[in-house]
């Protein structure tokens, strides 16, 4: 049905390359694209489909890019590459005339702040040149906000509270490791809690407000307030959203090796010098970790991810709670990945899937939740992700 250009070749990436092949009445070719190419063959020969290549590219130099969509030609670039090049490959795309596909939003290298509005800018370019970009399709933001376009449509008249809940119940096994890139996750969880009341942003210290949450099949866990992506785009798509936060569990062993890296300053990212040489201390803790993508072989557990919503509905008050859990077996099994890879890949494959179907494609700039969340909400039950729903129950959360 169509060709799609993959740039990334990590853990995600390794999910989407899989749960692509898979369809070949879908995606007819795919060209799995990154820095390393050796990493791609690895992957495309796990596959073992005859219709992923592989190529090698740097996703930070756009004249590179631009060669490797020319030749090759696709119907849709898809991004899980880290955040800092989203830019670079959304102006790669305008210039060849191709749609985009992203899971996380744009981030500068040089600055712990991840915003739309650096991507929300390409609106105009974008619908002019009659291109479809998707953001954020992956689990959180991506599944996030599709179950949360859900409910509006099915479930209320109005949402007025709406928390997304994240747990990782999962033990890998290692002193200390992050589920994905460790720059970005290291970056993302430090920075200051952000959340949605009354109209305004309301700002907290680093893991100041927290309480324990019940997720199922899983129990009781330490969950803390920290600021996402999704909350940005959904307080304005939902605009009668009173409150909207994010929440996320970590292990208190997980915490402390989180602060002790930030003081002594390996969290930094601004460049020192070292033996006459530069070097940015989170990229050179990054090269020490585990790598994300090598995690699964000893993990167990599962994590558990949804969105708790209270609202109206036919003039009275209405609680809701989908949600999907994934076990790291499981996903290890299907892909060699962990859980938090394949519930990131799989959201992008659904979404590339839809664009190429004409389901999710108009000419502009969209988050996930401004498309029609039902054909991904059928496709999520078929491809490994199954959700769930609750509904007038407590939500444990005022």
């Amino acid at each position: 049905m169509g060709k799609v250009l993959l740039i990334g070749a990590g853990g995600v990436g390794t999910v989407v390359a899989h749960k692509m092949a898979e369809l070949p009445e879908v995606f007819s070719e795919i060209l799995l694209a990154s820095r390393t190419k050796e990493k791609c063959d690895a992957i495309a020969a796990r596959t073992g489909s005859s219709n992923l290549k592989t190529a090698r590219v740097n996703a930070d130099n756009v004249p590179e890019l631009v060669q490797l969509i020319r030749s090759f030609k696709p119907d849709l670039v898809v991004n899980v590459a880290l955040p800092y090049q989203d830019l670079t490959i959304m102006d790669a795309c305008l210039e060849t005339g191709v749609s985009y596909l992203d899971t996380a939003n744009y981030e500068p290298l040089d600055e712990a702040k991840f915003e739309y509005k650096w991507q929300w800018a390409y609106r105009e370019r974008f619908e002019k040149a009659g291109l479809t970009a998707i953001l954020g399709c992956g689990f959180d933001p991506g599944v996030s906000g599709i179950y949360t376009a859900y409910a509006a449509k099915h479930h209320f008249d109005e949402i007025q509270y709406l928390d997304i809940v994240d747990c990782n119940a999962g033990n890998h096994g290692k002193a200390f490791a992050t589920n994905f890139n460790p720059e970005i996750n290291i970056r993302e969880v430090t920075q200051k809690g952000k959340y949605w009341e009354n109209g305004q942003w309301v700002m907290t210290e680093p893991h100041e407000i927290h309480q324990p949450l019940t997720y199922p099949r899983i129990g009781e866990k330490e969950s803390y307030l920290i600021f996402h992506e999704e909350l940005e785009s959904l307080v304005i798509n939902f605009p009668t959203i009173r409150r909207a936060r994010f929440w996320m569990t970590f292990g208190q062993e997980y915490l402390t090796h989180l602060r002790v890296i930030q003081n002594i300053g390996m969290a930094g990212i601004q460049p020192i010098n070292y033996e006459g040489k530069e070097i940015v201390p989170i990229q050179f803790l990054k090269a020490v970790l585990p790598k994300p993508e090598e995690l699964g072989v000893n993990y167990t557990g599962e994590t558990s991810i949804g969105c708790r919503i209270k609202g109206i509905k036919d003039g009275k008050e209405k609680t809701y709670y989908v949600y999907n859990n994934c076990s790291h077996e499981a996903a290890y099994a299907e892909t060699g990945t962990q859980a938090i890879s394949y519930t990131t890949g799989v959201p992008a494959m659904i979404g590339a899937m839809l664009f190429l179907q004409g389901k999710w494609k108009k000419p502009g700039v969209f988050n996930v939740e401004e498309f029609d969340p039902d054909p991904f909400m059928r496709e999520l039950n078929m491809h490994g992700l199954p959700w769930y729903e609750l509904t007038d129950i407590d939500l444990e959360l005022d």
